[in-house]
């Protein structure tokens, strides 16, 4: 198949008009016949698929779109297709009549013309949905409307007069273009826009470029292009059109709203639910998912992604996929090329040709002298071309007249006041448009102008209607609370402005507006060209419909899909500027939602934009801007941007401290809040004192069995643990979880994070068997209550990993660790502290169990970004760095892990104190590294102070003390002269390790062949 374009006197050889020729594979060898398929562009697919039936049946053929030229005579352009090679199939569409545009007498004589003395070289096919003009009856075209593959194809066959035997049709065979009348398995676009015109060089380089490298072993970056423009030429509309003109090349396409970072997060994560992919709620954990699918090409490999107005790369640069599918973008800036992101495609103002034919088609009265005037008035700009075209298709003024005025640049004479920063040509026919709006539908116009309040890609029509009345001014509310007369102003603006429409379909009642879609051009002009009491009046108005629209309850997942509505909305609407308090609620309530979503950084962003406008203005004591403040440092230390976290909260703190109550509620929701920064900083000892000061105060002032009583002792236990306090840690556990299954039930996900926090403190203190038998039950009602994809289950199946390796049932830890590394990256991504702790103990595992070539590339790199995130001395980045130790000690290199085990031993005394339990761990490993390299005087004398010192940290029967004992037993074998000593240590350890864990338990196996114990640093959940 050869495919190429055709124009007036161009019919002839392959690009004798210097027409794009893209090559394809061409029919077999011998091919009986040849056969010049003609067709216009929106009819690609079909022309492509009866292209590869015909092929698959030994023809040769060539694709020729059709597009005429409006100043050639359609005689001629019709006698050019017989220039083409062998016989001609036209591929009748809606448009194959419309282009040009050419009138139906003049098709009549063409056809009459043309057709009969070659009538044996003419056929043709329809797919049209509307009737054909009564002269196309001379091609006694075939209908392929609603068939199968299987039916077409018969039909194809037949109108040619080739006879062949039957052919089964697949569309999953490799290289098969699927059916048109079968659309993608995934397919999310706005509607076609049947007045689309032209571009048709700019739709080939695209599938040229993404079409080449399908088929190659191209790089992934040729698979990322960027429609670059400026605003109004039509990026987006060319976009819209290449996914439907050539979406049967894929599987899944996809369209993004990107102006939005927000937005875009949810339209991604969407995805995941229509590729059935088996994810929970959280919004990082379907991206995840869905870039993974993308990826690897499963469940779909041919895919494309639009994500429409980009222009923010940083914003969304994250959310585009790896993976050999295709991804366009459409921007107002060079950033994605400039970045090497992307490989850019320019977009230019029509050509005058396009320009001309848009224009008489949109307005049919227009002669091709007055379409010529109007596209040099305009520029050729296709969104103004739209504008001006749609005005004079709905009014009478002569058309002279009006491509005068654009002319003049006098808006001043349809008395609008206009902003001097749009262009005149805009400037004037938006005014005349507004104009000539405000004359014949009044509510219209102001229901324009309050849309200019809501974000241009997504105005929230149905929320409008639905609003309180006294959320509207009283001739909007009038206008809403009659359907005809709300329909009527919303049909007025789609045939007047600049605002699309989008339906939603319901099976149970007629088709409704859902959403409304305005152009940013004109949105941003509309805002600009009101007075400053008109944008108060709309801004205050938006902002009361989203008040309404709160559903005031950010934790409850079941408003969570109204919370995502929401946010887009807040700073068009000026929510971030008001001063109510509903609106200020508002706000608050939509950054609960993010921060419990795990939409941190858009979290981030709303907190920083508001406290940037009224920080000045408002007390930093003022409620709202003392929840804003809490909650810009849970982002930064959710986004491991500790130091700015705690900067934050040590500055409310001292202020509240100062100002306040020691019982007052935000000095303590602000020390709690400190607290969790100083843990997650390694700062335990301060966190400790924090969280028992808070503790003590609610327990005062609320009873100790309260909620917040509770979440304040459960902190409390965490850091007592952290501190290496197990006994304490177990027993502020055990009574939290008592109260927690009193008074909630027993599946309350508050009682489960419980239950795990106590079963992981039976693991630290050595009862493997009670620790796994609860939290093996703890981790069933996780799944069962949460699903496997939130964070707490991760963490109770960690636990559970945990609970496994430590009572010796390695298989059953070896599957559940490899399963939760990769679901821990999906669901909380790469770089996530609890990522690293689970990738921390994989590594571990792997050193013992697995692969120590990946035990050791794990395990140096979850030690080196420990050190970025937290810094060098930080006791997770010590622990670690000792753990890369171990792993070199298990390829034989004796001083590396010496010097490691010595570092990592040094940096925890200084972190953490000499008697801590992970100090006394890295010592462990220290006396190790100290005896490989033969030094047992220097290994004995660490061993004797570190059994000393971990029996009265963790008593006699610990599995660490047990380890220090029988690792010293080992040294003083090692001195010859200690012999006597060495024996009753080693069988006193034996002796005790059946006692405790079982004589069949891997430690106590160890002890009895006499390998050497080890520590395992294991980071904790913060």
């Amino acid at each position: 198949m050869v495919d190429q374009s055709i124009s007036a006197g161009s019919a002839g050889a392959a690009g004798s008009s210097g027409a794009a020729v893209s090559p394809g594979p061409s029919g077999p060898v011998g091919s009986a016949e040849h056969i010049t398929i003609s067709y216009a562009g929106f009819a690609r697919p079909w022309a492509a698929w009866i292209s590869h039936q015909l092929e698959q049946q030994g023809h040769g053929t060539t694709l020729l779109r059709w597009d005429p030229h409006v100043d050639t005579a359609l005689v001629e352009e019709l006698s050019g297709l017989l220039e083409a090679e062998g016989r001609l199939l036209m591929v009748l569409d809606d448009w194959y009549f419309r282009l040009g545009p050419k009138t139906q007498d003049e098709w009549t004589a063409a056809l009459r013309e043309v057709v009969p003395p070659h009538a044996d070289r003419f056929a043709a096919v329809s797919v049209a949905t509307q009737s054909l003009p009564a002269t196309a009856s001379l091609l006694r075209p075939t209908d392929l409307r609603d068939l199968d593959a299987q039916e077409a194809h018969r039909r194809v066959l037949t109108r040619l007069g080739i006879a062949a035997p039957p052919r089964t049709v697949d569309d999953n065979a490799p290289g098969e273009p699927r059916f048109p009348n079968n659309p993608p398995e995934v397919w999310n676009i706005p509607r076609r826009n049947n007045r689309f015109t032209g571009r048709d060089h700019v739709l080939e380089e695209l599938y040229g470029k993404l079409a080449g490298t399908a088929v190659t072993a191209a790089p992934p970056l040729e698979t990322r292009l960027a429609l670059y423009g400026t605003s109004g030429v039509g990026k987006s509309q060319i976009a819209a059109e290449y996914a439907h003109r050539f979406g049967n090349d894929y599987d899944v396409v996809w369209w993004i709203s990107a102006t939005n970072r927000g937005a875009a997060r949810e339209q991604l994560a969407e995805l995941a639910t229509r590729l059935g992919l088996p994810v929970g709620r959280e919004l990082g954990d379907r991206i995840r998912a869905v870039h993974e699918a993308l990826r690897i090409g499963r469940p779909y490999r041919r895919w494309l992604l639009i994500f429409d107005s980009a222009d923010d790369m940083e914003q969304i640069e994250d959310l585009i996929p790896d993976g050999r599918g295709h991804v366009l973008i459409t921007t107002l800036t060079r950033d994605w090329s400039g970045s090497g992101s992307a490989q850019e495609i320019e977009v230019l103002p029509f050509t005058r040709v396009e320009s001309v034919a848009y224009a008489r088609r949109r307005a049919p009265r227009l002669t091709p002298v007055e379409a010529d005037m109007l596209s040099d008035a305009v520029q050729d700009l296709p969104l103004l071309l739209a504008q001006t075209a749609a005005w004079l298709d709905a009014n009478p003024m002569s058309p002279k007249e009006y491509i005068e005025l654009i002319r003049r640049g006098e808006p001043s004479l349809v008395g609008i006041r206009i902003s001097s920063d749009y262009p005149m040509a805009f400037q004037t026919s938006w005014a005349i448009t507004l104009n000539t709006l405000r004359e014949r539908s009044p509510a219209a116009v102001e229901l324009l102008k309050l849309f200019a309040f809501f974000a241009p890609d997504a105005i929230p029509v149905p929320m409008l209607a639905k609003a309180r009345r006294g959320d509207l001014p009283e001739h909007l509310a009038d206008l809403a609370a009659e359907p005809i007369s709300w329909n009527t102003a919303l049909r007025r603006l789609t045939e007047s402005t600049a605002v699309r429409l989008d339906y939603q379909v319901s099976q149970d009642a007629d088709p409704a507006v859902e959403t409304a879609l305005m152009h940013r051009l004109y949105h941003r002009f509309l805002r600009s060209d009101m007075t400053e009491d008109e944008r108060d009046l709309m801004a205050a108005t938006a902002c009361r419909v989203l008040v309404t629209a709160d559903p005031q309850n950010p934790s409850d997942t079941r408003y969570w899909e109204r919370y995502a509505e929401l946010i887009p909305h807040l700073e068009p609407a000026g929510v971030l500027d008001s001063a109510d308090p509903a609106v200020q609620q508002l706000l608050l309530n939509c950054i609960e939602y993010l921060r419990v979503r795990g939409e941190y950084r858009i979290g981030l962003r709303l907190c920083e934009q508001f406290m940037s406008r009224w920080q000045t203005r408002l007390e930093p004591t003022q409620r709202t801007m003392l929840v804003l403040t809490h909650q810009h440092a849970n982002m930064l230390r959710r986004l491991g941007r500790y130091r700015e976290a705690e900067a934050v909260g040590s500055a409310v703190v001292d202020q509240l401290a100062a100002e306040r109550d020691p019982a007052d509620a935000d000095l303590l929701r602000a020390q709690d809040g400190l607290a969790g920064t100083l843990i997650a900083l390694g700062s335990y000892e301060q966190a400790y004192d924090l969280f028992d000061a808070v503790w003590r105060a609610y327990t005062d002032l609320l009873g100790p069995e309260a909620p917040r009583t509770l979440s304040s002792r459960h902190n409390l236990g965490n850091v007592l643990a952290l501190l290496g306090r197990y006994e304490e840690a177990l027993v502020t556990h055990r009574e939290v979880l008592a109260f927690r299954e009193r008074e909630l039930r027993a599946r309350h996900h508050l009682t489960l994070n419980a239950g795990t926090a106590y079963a992981r403190m039976l693991r630290l203190l050595g009862r493997y068997r009670d620790a796994t038998s609860s939290q093996e039950l703890n981790a069933r009602l996780h799944l069962a209550v949460m699903g496997a994809h939130t964070p707490q289950t991760l963490r109770a199946e960690h636990n559970l990993a945990l609970c496994w390796r430590r009572s010796g049932e390695v298989t059953k830890a070896a599957a559940l660790m490899a399963d939760l590394v990769e679901r821990s990256r999906r669901v909380q991504g790469p770089r996530h502290p609890e990522t690293l702790m689970v990738r921390a103990d994989h590594a571990t595992f792997l050193r013992e169990h697995g692969d120590l070539g990946q035990a050791r590339d794990l395990a140096e790199e979850v030690a080196e970004r420990y050190q970025a995130l937290a810094g060098e001395r930080h006791p997770y980045t010590v622990g670690t760095l000792g753990n890369v130790g171990l792993v070199r000690a298990g390829f034989g290199e004796v001083a590396e892990a010496l010097d490691l085990a010595e570092r990592a031993l040094a940096g925890m005394t200084a972190a953490m104190g000499p008697d801590h339990p992970w100090t006394l761990g890295c010592a462990l490993n220290a006396a190790a590294a100290r005896s490989r390299a033969d030094d047992e005087e220097a290994a004995v004398e660490l061993g004797r102070d570190i059994l000393e010192r971990a029996k009265a940290t963790l008593g006699d029967l610990h599995p660490l003390t047990l380890s220090a004992k029988t690792a010293l037993a080992e040294d003083l074998r090692a001195l010859r002269r200690r012999g006597q000593e060495a024996a009753k240590l080693e069988q006193e350890a034996i002796q005790q390790l059946s006692e405790t864990l079982g004589a069949e338990h891997p430690h106590t196996l160890s002890a009895r062949r006499r390998r050497r114990p080890y520590w395992d640093f294991e980071p904790q959940p913060v």
